[in-house]
Parts: structure tokens; C-alpha cells; sequence
């Protein structure tokens, strides 16, 4: 029975942005985004969010601008009828060879010591670091095509990646396997 779904955020909550999503403003839903969140939440599935945030390191917005954006995503969701259960984020560039951002699994190994063995897990997410850190944890590694995830496809993903349109239909695949 599934009762864990491990999500990216930019490009597939919600929009992303090649200057970095910088302040509680730049941060849109994705259409269905949220709702796709609220109908797992239903389902009594923990919903985890794994997402690379260098423009902490990068100096385009600080700590404080990152919670805040986060609390926009957990008043959003509220709105819906939806939480997420954990936010697991990744301070670093890309440069310091960190264990935690992806497509290391750090993150991923917090959220294991919490919740149990990932292995099976949906991970969700637009770009190959997403993937490649699901399947690293022995995940089900879903591309959403929203976000990077066109530019994802066409360069070629691994072997057993399932894809969907977005969250919203990839959500929906997962609850008709319940």
C-alpha cells in the first residue's frame, strides 16, 4: 500500500523559473498542483518535498525568503484541503559537492530515518537529478512534463521512468493503483 510520495517543487508543484524562484511572489501553482497534493493527503499518503535550492549559496535570496515562499506553498495548500508532511532542502551549490543535493541522496536518507525504506517510493519530479536520486534510493522515479521535464525527456531518461503530463495526472495514476 502506498503511503509515501516524495515530490520536487519547482517545475512540478509549482512554475519554475530559469532566474530562481526568488520571493513568495514569483511562486505560482502549477494548475492541479495543489489539488493533486489534497487528493493524496485523502488517501492518507505522506507527501515529502525534496528540492535543490542554491540560490540560498548563490546569494539571490535568503533563509528567512525561503521559508516565507514555503509558508505561501503551505497557505496555498491549506486552501485546497492540503499539507505537505516535510519540506527536505538543499542549501548548496552546485559546487560544493554537498551529499544532500541532488542527485546525491542525502535528503532522501533524512526522510528514510524518518519514514522507512524509500524502495518503491514515487519520486516526482521534472529534472534528471530528480530522477537519478529516485532511483538511487530504489524509488519509482516519475517525470512530470511540466517544469524541465520536455527538456528532461528529450535528452533522455533512465530505464523504468514512468511519465506523466504533471502532478495532477501522475496523482491521479498513483491513487487507481491503491
Amino acid at each position: 500500500m502506498l503511503s509515501l510520495v516524495v515530490l520536487d517543487r519547482d517545475g512540478v508543484i509549482n512554475q519554475d523559473s530559469a532566474t530562481y524562484i526568488r520571493s513568495p511572489e514569483e511562486w505560482i501553482p502549477i494548475p492541479g498542483s495543489l489539488e493533486a497534493i489534497a487528493r493524496l493527503n485523502a488517501a492518507n499518503i505522506k507527501v515529502m518535498v525534496v528540492t535543490n535550492q542554491s540560490g540560498l549559496a548563490r546569494g539571490f535570496f535568503d533563509e528567512a525568503t525561503l521559508t516565507a515562499i514555503h509558508q505561501k506553498m503551505a497557505q496555498a495548500l491549506a486552501a485546497v484541503g492540503g499539507h505537505v508532511d516535510g519540506v527536505f532542502f538543499c542549501p548548496h551549490h552546485p559546487d560544493d559537492h554537498c551529499d544532500c543535493r541532488k542527485p546525491k541522496t542525502g535528503l532522501f536518507e533524512q526522510i528514510a530515518a524518518k519514514h522507512g525504506d524509500l524502495t518503491d517510493v514515487p519520486v516526482i519530479g521534472d529534472k534528471l537529478s530528480d530522477l537519478e536520486a529516485g532511483l538511487a534510493v530504489g524509488g519509482q522515479p516519475i517525470l512530470v512534463r511540466t517544469g524541465q521535464g520536455e527538456e528532461t525527456l528529450a535528452a533522455g531518461i533512465p530505464e523504468g521512468v514512468i511519465v506523466y503530463d504533471d502532478l495532477s495526472t501522475a496523482v491521479d495514476a498513483l491513487l487507481k493503483i491503491e
